[in-house]
C-alpha cells in the first residue's frame, strides 16, 4: 500500500466523506431493517440518478437535484398506496424502474454536460470535493438530529403503529418524515457509494449489527460503528488494489458480515 497516499488532500476527503455518510446511515438503516424497507431504499435510490439528470440541466445541482425528485419520488408512492389499486411492491418496480431509465435518458440527451455515469451508479468517494462534505455532514447532522428527536415515535410505530397512536404518536406523520429522512440521507450518498449500491450500506451494517444488540439505541450505534469500519477497510483495499471505492466499501461489509456470522448463527441457536 502507498503509505504516503493515506495523508493526501483527496484521501482524508474521501475518509470523511464515508465516515460522515457511515455514521448518518447506520442509525437510519436498523428502521430500514426492523420496517424490512430495503427495496423501498432501493427504489429510493435508482430515483436519485433522475434528480442528477434533472439537477444539471436545471443548474440547481445534483445534490438538490437528487433531494427533490427522491421527494416526490416518495409522495407519488405514499399517494398511490393510498388508492390501493396495485401491491407496494408492485408500485415500487413500476416507479424504480421508471425513473432509472429515464434519468439515464435525460442523462444521454445532455450533450453539454460531460458525466460519467459509472461513478455515480457506484461511487466514486474518492472523487469527493469540499461541496461534498458540506452536503454530507450538514445533511447527515440534520438527520441524526431528526432522528433523535422521533426516536420514540419511530421505535413505537416500527413495533406496532396502533399502539404508538395509542400513545398519541401521529403514525402518518412520523412515517413522512421517515421518509423525507430517507431522501435526504440516499441524495447526499449516492455519489459516495453509488445509485445501486447505496443501499447495501443501509442493510447490511444494521443486519450485522441486531444480534449483538440488546437495545435499539445499542444497535443503532453498532450498526455506525459498523459501517466505518467498512469504508475504512473498503477505501484501504480500493487504495491497495485499484478497485472501485464504492464497491470496495460494500465487499469490506459484506466480509465483516460473513466474519461475524458464525457468531450470529451461535446465538440464535443458543436461544
Amino acid at each position: 500500500m502507498n503509505i504516503e497516499a493515506l495523508s493526501e488532500p483527496w484521501f482524508l476527503r474521501a475518509l470523511a466523506g464515508g465516515i460522515g455518510v457511515a455514521l448518518a446511515v447506520g442509525p437510519m438503516g436498523c428502521f430500514v431493517v426492523w420496517r424490512r424497507m430495503a427495496y423501498f431504499g432501493d427504489s429510493l435510490a435508482h430515483s436519485a440518478l433522475l434528480g442528477i439528470a434533472m439537477g444539471l440541466l436545471t443548474g440547481i445541482g445534483v445534490n438538490a437535484g437528487a433531494i427533490i425528485v427522491c421527494g416526490i419520488f416518495a409522495t407519488l408512492l405514499v399517494w398511490l398506496q393510498s388508492m390501493k389499486i396495485l401491491a407496494t411492491d408492485t408500485l415500487l418496480g413500476i416507479l424504480a424502474h421508471a425513473a432509472l431509465s429515464i434519468g439515464m435518458v435525460a442523462i444521454s440527451l445532455l450533450k453539454t454536460v460531460r458525466l460519467n455515469i459509472y461513478d455515480y451508479l457506484f461511487g466514486d468517494v474518492l472523487a469527493v470535493a469540499n461541496a461534498d462534505l458540506w452536503w454530507i455532514f450538514g445533511g447527515g447532522a440534520l438527520a441524526l438530529i431528526m432522528i433523535g428527536f422521533l426516536w420514540r415515535s419511530l421505535v413505537l410505530s416500527t413495533i406496532h403503529e396502533d399502539l404508538a397512536k395509542a400513545e398519541g404518536v401521529n403514525a402518518f406523520l412520523v412515517n413522512l418524515l421517515f421518509m423525507g429522512l430517507m431522501t435526504l440521507l440516499i441524495a447526499i450518498s449516492s455519489r459516495i457509494i453509488g445509485i445501486l449500491l447505496i443501499t447495501s450500506l443501509l442493510v447490511i451494517p444494521a443486519a450485522t449489527a441486531r444480534p449483538f444488540s440488546k437495545s435499539p439505541e445499542a444497535m443503532a450505534a453498532l450498526a455506525a460503528l459498523f459501517g466505518v469500519l467498512a469504508v475504512c477497510g473498503g477505501l484501504a483495499a480500493s487504495l491497495q488494489f485499484d478497485t472501485p471505492s464504492g464497491p470496495s466499501i460494500v465487499v469490506a461489509a459484506t466480509c465483516l458480515f460473513a466474519i461475524l456470522f458464525p457468531i450470529m448463527a451461535i446465538k440464535r441457536l443458543s436461544h
